[in-house]
């Protein structure tokens, strides 16, 4: 169980969406949302509120007669519960429900308890709305993808539950669960701010950063199976350069290459005088084995920054109006704004991308024997020209790796006015998040791909100098999933085995 009292971390992000951690709230956290909620109720009674006694959007103007005010709440969410395309994974709405639901726990939405109550129960009883990828913005918030999460929390519309689709009235009664109470502003507080986007960004974190400790695993092994040179990942050289990125990329490096038995030491091998006019053994690898700490580098630096901006805006609240108790005041404004998450998820795009295209080049050195002059072509196993070895899964690492730079047009520069041009300068942040979303999962396959070929060349190579312990380690379960290829056979299976791997498994422990 996870007990929530100030701020969420990052931390409880993943014990509760992949440890499947229960939460519970403090008592001081319902104190303040039942405090917002009573000063809310009094505050509007004779003022004029957007979204409490008002239309919304361009609508603003209308006044709502009071008989009306529940039934404009329920109109919002009805009406508003309108997306399309794919269906989101239960995965990342069960992060867009904890993103949304710290922000109303902060006692500035003004909603009823009950919201906190249901959305709690939902979580815990692992029932997910069913949301669409297509419908949000990003300013005025995630107003499409957040409506669907409201429009269960009313029990009406659709939840996956034990693997099945259903309708929410019937999930409700079998878990005994009862809808929120709408007494003011519960449409609006659900609805008006950035969850669905930055719930997104948040899983999508978690899996670069595992993607990305995989890219360094994969990028210390080639140097490894090619017998590089120790200096290009050495302490003394990266710290020539300011970058923390670059200096951890090193570092993990010369961790997990520590024990190895077939890096080269500079210093012996050409460090001495040499007679020869033209030198057969390479002075200095290709680019993609001796610059992984520069192109790397500036990925962990995003990966690091974007899950700072992502956990600031999970704590902060996100949606219009904001009510403060504090100052006895409603104060309107756009909070509601996505420009953060997807100037972000477009950053992070881009360096998943990066990673992406570091090892389609680290495959094709591999695969090139002309190249690297130590393996058959193609990792080929079996018998030149009869048999293919690899072959065919490079044209799909490829293909993969030129969509995502494709994807990789910034989503953050492609306002479109909207909502009769009140939302004139929008975010398109959950777009951002979506879309970094894809390039993350074909960055894993990319990285599959990588990794089938690397273990072809560790079986090539076994009876040669012994490989690092962190090497080992990984490439026996990789052997379990992957045989030798001296026969041709369909290699897709072994792909997807080997990406599941990759997305449930640490190339890397953190020390605690």
């Amino acid at each position: 169980m996870i007990a929530i009292k100030e701020e969420i971390t990052f931390q409880d992000f993943y014990k509760i969406l992949f440890e499947n951690k229960k939460i519970s709230w403090d008592s001081s956290i319902q104190d303040r949302v039942e405090e917002s909620f009573t000063f809310l109720q009094e505050f509007a009674k004779n003022k004029v509120i957007y979204g409490v006694n008002t239309g919304f959007g361009p609508m603003a103007q209308y006044q709502i007669e009071t008989q009306d005010l529940t039934a404009l709440q329920y109109n919002l969410i009805r009406s508003h519960a309108s997306g399309a395309g794919k269906i989101m994974e239960p995965l990342y709405v069960k992060s867009l429900m904890l993103a949304r639901l710290n922000t109303l726990s902060l006692g500035k939405s003004g909603v009823h308890q009950s919201v906190i109550e249901v959305m709690t129960q939902l979580l815990n009883k692992e029932i997910t709305p069913l949301i669409f990828e297509h419908g949000g913005v990003g300013a005025s918030g995630d107003l499409v993808q957040l409506a669907h999460l409201a429009l269960v929390l009313i029990g009406e519309g659709e939840v996956f539950y034990q693997g099945k689709r259903c309708d929410t009235q019937e999930v409700f009664k079998q878990e005994g669960i009862q809808p929120i109470q709408v007494k003011g502003r519960e449409g609006l507080g659900l609805m008006n701010g950035t969850s669905a986007m930055t719930g997104i960004g948040i899983v999508n974190t978690i899996y670069a950063k595992r993607l990305l400790n995989w890219s360094v695993f994969a990028s210390s092994l080639i140097n490894e199976l090619v017998e590089a040179y120790d200096d290009h990942f050495s302490e003394q050289l990266n710290a020539a350069k300011k970058h923390k990125g670059q200096q951890e990329i090193a570092g993990l490096m010369r961790t997990h290459l520590k024990d190895s038995g077939r890096i080269k030491s500079r210093i012996q091998h050409l460090y001495n005088p040499k007679e020869e006019k033209v030198f057969k053994e390479k002075v200095q690898e290709y680019y993609s084995l001796r610059c992984v700490p520069q192109i790397l580098g500036p990925i962990k630096d995003t990966i690091k920054n974007t899950e700072s901006i992502l956990i600031e805006e999970v704590n902060s609240a996100n949606d219009n109006p904001i009510v403060d108790v504090a100052s006895q005041q409603i104060y309107h404004g756009g909070n509601f704004h996505g420009d953060y998450i997807a100037l972000e998820m477009d950053k992070l795009k881009l360096g998943i991308t990066k990673l992406s295209m570091l090892a389609e080049r680290q495959l094709n050195y591999l695969l090139n024997a002309k190249l690297n002059e130590l393996f058959p072509p193609f990792i080929n196993l079996g018998t030149l020209g009869l048999n293919f070895g690899v072959q065919g899964m490079q044209f799909t690492a490829v293909s993969t790796t030129a969509e995502n730079q494709a994807l990789s047009n910034s989503m953050y520069i492609h306002s479109i006015p909207n909502n009769n041009d009140n939302q004139d300068v929008v975010s398109m942040g959950t777009n951002a998040a979506n879309m970094t979303k894809t390039v993350i999962d074909n960055a894993y396959e990319v990285l599959a791909i990588q990794l089938i070929a690397l273990t072809q060349a560790a079986y090539f190579s076994e009876k040669g100098k012994k490989l690092s312990s962190a090497s080992v380690s990984i490439l026996e379960q990789l052997k379990e999933i992957v045989p030798p290829f001296k026969t041709d056979e369909a290699i897709y299976p072994y792909i997807k085995k080997v990406k599941e791997f990759l997305l449930e498994n640490e190339a890397y422990r953190e020390k605690k």
